[in-house]
């Protein structure tokens, strides 16, 4: 019995066109999934361009090296979220001569961009707060309090625009703006006390705060970006319960030979070998198996398979196993 790569016939193929990636059942990923979430990003950025600009003002003017920290943070993420709308533009072209998955995996080393440009502007702020630490200056406390309530706003509309969204790169953008929200949090409180107190010291401590708690989270996103990029079985995914669930079927004799990675942290892909029970199986057998067989695969939320059908006389190759 001979092999059949991808077991799919034109019909099939031509589907898996239209919908740029492998499967029956992809609802959740129609086009006004991808309009809207496209639109979120660029309200996001829109949002935090407006805002670096006042911060940047409102920094100087207060003398504030928390506030003007937060500039620079929020200058890092408008250049992020610029980036992570522009890379989910290209996410969405389909797959050509060059990229025969598409352009789905840009998505992801926008996340990843987006996470080094974090993490460089964390270290920047770490440092000039160190130094004013060392050296406390006078700053506007009133001032502080009236821009970390507008802070509190502005990117607490921008995370709300985005929480919805499924990609890791606008989870990515998003956890940045709710970094911010928390920042901002913090800005407030310690602007009380600059304000009342006149505790000038609060405004640096703020900084570094605000600094480790960025790079702390950042950590599980480019942990997540990296899996991805090395082909990892995608989180929630036993690979042993999937070769049991397609052992249960009465045709499959046996299961080897199985991979399983995600393409852009949503679409996860499998390839594998199946050794038929009978010894002898005709195509109009195999078509309905198939489907049958994917079927199972996307109970476990894997929509794009590559399966190889072997008879219980074939021998894999090592090249092949």
């Amino acid at each position: 019995m001979h092999k059949h790569g991808e077991n799919c016939n034109h019909e099939h193929e031509h589907k898996h066109e239209e919908h740029e990636h492998h499967g029956h059942s992809h609802g959740h990923h129609h086009g006004h999934h991808h309009h809207g979430e496209g639109s979120n990003l660029g309200l996001a950025l829109l949002l935090n361009v407006i805002f670096t600009v006042i911060e940047i003002i409102g920094g100087i003017l207060t003398n504030s090296i928390a506030i003007l920290s937060d500039a620079l943070h929020d200058l890092g993420d408008s250049l992020s979220i610029g980036l992570a709308w522009g890379m989910h533009i290209l996410s969405k072209r389909g797959r050509d001569s060059t990229f025969s998955y598409g352009y789905k995996r840009f998505s992801v080393l926008g996340a990843f961009i987006t996470s080094i440009i974090l993490v460089v502007g964390s270290v920047f702020i770490l440092i000039a707060a160190i130094g004013r630490l060392q050296a406390p200056q006078e700053t506007h406390g009133l001032g502080m309090l009236g821009l970390a309530v507008l802070g509190i706003i502005v990117n607490g509309a921008a995370v709300l625009k985005l929480r919805f969204s499924k990609s890791i790169n606008s989870r990515a953008v998003m956890l940045h703006l709710l970094e911010d929200v928390f920042s901002w949090v913090a800005v407030f409180i310690g602007s009380i006390g600059i304000w009342l107190f006149n505790w000038t010291f609060l405004d640096p401590i703020l900084s570094i705060g605000i600094a480790l708690y960025i790079l702390y989270n950042v950590v599980e996103t480019l942990r997540q970006t990296m899996k991805i990029f090395l082909q990892a079985i995608p989180y929630g995914i036993d690979i042993e319960k999937v070769k049991s669930a397609l052992k249960q079927h009465p045709m499959v004799a046996d299961v080897h030979d199985m991979h399983i990675w995600s393409l852009d942290g949503e679409l996860n892909i499998l390839t594998t070998h199946i050794v038929i029970s009978k010894e002898k199986t005709s195509l109009d057998e195999l078509n309905p198996l198939k489907n049958e067989l994917e079927a199972i695969l996307l109970k476990f939320d894997i929509k794009h398979s590559t399966i190889a059908f072997e008879s219980v006389n074939d021998n894999c190759s090592l090249v092949d196993c």
